[in-house]
Order: C-alpha cells, then sequence, then structure tokens
C-alpha cells in the first residue's frame, strides 16, 4: 500500500507507539504533518492525521489524530483492519485510554 510503513520485524514496534502517543498531544502544525505524512481538513479549521504501520500478517495499525485549528489533540485512537482491510479493532488512546474494543 503507498505510504505504508513496514518495520524490520514485520510487528507493530512498540517504542515508535509510545513515541507516537506521547508526542502526540504537544505537536506543532509542521510536526503533525512530518510525522503522520497524511491528513483531511475538518469544519472549524481542525485537522486529522493518519499514518498506518503494515504488520506481519498482512494486517495493519492505523493512527488517527484529531486537532482543532490550533493543533491541540482533541482525539487520538488505533484501528487495526485486517489483510481484507476490514475493520476489526478499536483503541481509543486520547482523552481517555479505553482499551481495545472488537468491531
Amino acid at each position: 500500500m503507498d505510504g505504508l510503513v513496514e518495520p524490520e520485524s514485520g510487528e507493530y514496534p512498540a517504542v515508535s507507539r509510545v513515541m507516537i502517543l506521547l508526542e502526540t498531544v504537544m505537536a506543532s502544525r509542521e510536526q503533525n504533518e512530518r510525522k503522520f505524512g497524511r491528513w483531511d481538513e475538518l469544519a472549524g479549521g481542525g485537522r486529522r492525521y493518519w499514518i498506518e504501520f503494515e504488520g506481519h500478517h498482512g494486517w495493519r495499525a492505523r493512527y488517527l489524530k484529531e486537532v482543532d485549528e490550533r493543533e491541540i489533540t482533541l482525539r487520538f485512537r488505533q484501528e487495526i483492519y485486517d489483510e481484507t482491510g476490514r475493520l476489526r479493532e478499536v483503541h481509543e488512546k486520547f482523552p481517555v485510554d479505553q482499551g481495545h474494543r472488537k468491531v
């Protein structure tokens, strides 16, 4: 897939996940653009950024970050898709970590 980052191990790297989460709350627009690489403009001047990591068996993790017009994080979540592209799990991480939820 275009724009996917595949870790050498084929797994979702724990360090990358933690770094994305830790840096997600206080980033500038330029930092978000550089880190995530893709975004949609939202009503009111906000944005929805995303980045994807491909896993070992064709599954992929998508990290989504929604910010307001000042780039203040409103929402951060992880979505897990199977090899057919079907959404299988959602993990809301911010503002409240709700854990993994099967879809």
